[in-house]
This record gives structure tokens, sequence and C-alpha cells, in this order.
């Protein structure tokens, strides 16, 4: 059974209950206050992202990640994220950035790798190194309408990681466990999302 960020080693666990410090560039103390704070006021936990996105040329597109809604309050971005997609010749594309389902790939990696680092920090272990190899599987002739008995998407997605840190194998297991089931990403990717589309044709 999976638990929450917030859990400590039973008494029964091979490890010590260790102090609540930053580790791992993570600031605990700042970490479990947050979550205390939204545990309190629900409110909180509203958050409302946004992106915009600009057709350049041929398969060519910029996505800039705007600010966000959260907290109590309006965000700004902390630099300017901006985001080029493209496919590659092959897929009649000239390759001015990787394509979106590449970029979906780096969507789950990262969710999933931010959550180990929380969850590791939370728990009190000192991580040495955190690596993913993601591997997506797609049948092209979907999305090129060439059969409407494959799907246009991912057929799978498979992510191994290779973690190191102060604790034993099993125990960094569960953390990344842990953090797979706490993604976002990874749960709008196994579970769906309503997705609606409105235009604005001149």
């Amino acid at each position: 059974m999976e638990t929450n960020a917030t859990t400590e080693p039973t008494q029964s666990s091979p490890r010590p209950r260790r102090e609540k410090r930053p580790i791992n560039g993570v600031d605990v103390p700042t970490l479990f206050a947050t979550i205390n704070a939204v545990a309190e006021q629900p409110e909180l936990a509203s958050f409302q992202f946004r992106a915009s996105n600009q057709w350049v040329k041929g398969t060519h597109s910029r996505s800039r990640i705007e600010g966000f809604s959260g907290a109590g309050g309006e965000h700004a971005q902390t630099d300017d994220f901006v985001y080029d997609g493209d496919h590659p010749p092959v897929l009649c594309g000239v390759g001015n950035g990787p394509t979106p389902v590449e970029v979906l790939l780096h969507a789950i990696a990262g969710c999933i790798t931010a959550g180990i680092g929380n969850v590791a920090a939370a728990r009190g272990i000192e991580l040495e190194s955190v690596e993913a190899h993601v591997e997506g599987d797609i049948d092209m002739r979907g999305l090129l309408g060439i059969s409407d008995d494959v799907r246009n998407g991912y057929q799978g997605i498979r992510l191994t990681y290779k973690v190191q840190g102060d604790a034993d194998a099993e125990t960094l297991r569960q953390v990344v466990a842990q953090s797979q089931a706490r993604s976002a990403v990874y749960d709008v990717l196994t579970n769906g999302v309503p997705v609606s589309i409105e235009v604005d044709a001149d």
C-alpha cells in the first residue's frame, strides 16, 4: 500500500528516524509546511497551469509556458520558458524541435523524477543519482489516417529507473513506487482527462 510523502519509518523499520532538514536540494521543512497548510485549507490546492502555442511553418510550432494560478493567487514564471516542437524530416518536418509525443516522454519522466527527489527527502534518504530511460511505442498508421483500427497515440510507454542513495534497494524501489502513485502526469496518461477544443476561425 502506498503512503504519502509525510510517512516516517516505523519502529520496526531498520532505517532510523531522521531530522527533517533540507536534503537532495529539497527544502524539507517547507515541503511539510506546504502539505500541512494545504491540508488545513483545501482551497489552496486548486491550481491552473497555462501555455500558449503559435504555428511557425510546416509542422513547426512554438509554445510559451505562461503564468499560473494556485495557492490563493496568481504567479509569474521564474523565466521565459519557450519550447519548439516539430517533426523530423522522415515525418515531413525539418527537425526544429522534438515531436510533441517525445516531449510527453520528458513530461512523465520529469514528473516522476521530481517526485523521487521529494519523497526521498521526506524520508531522509540522501540520493546519489537518479537516471531514467523512457521509451514509447507508436504505430504511425493511426495518425496518418491509414487505419482506423490503430490508435493515434502511444501503444505503450516504459520507464526504467536507476536509483542510487543511502538506502537499501527495496526502500529505493518504494520511493519510486510512491512517486509513481502521486505523479500528475502518470495519472493523466493512465486515467485520461477530459479535453475540450474551441475554434475561433476567421
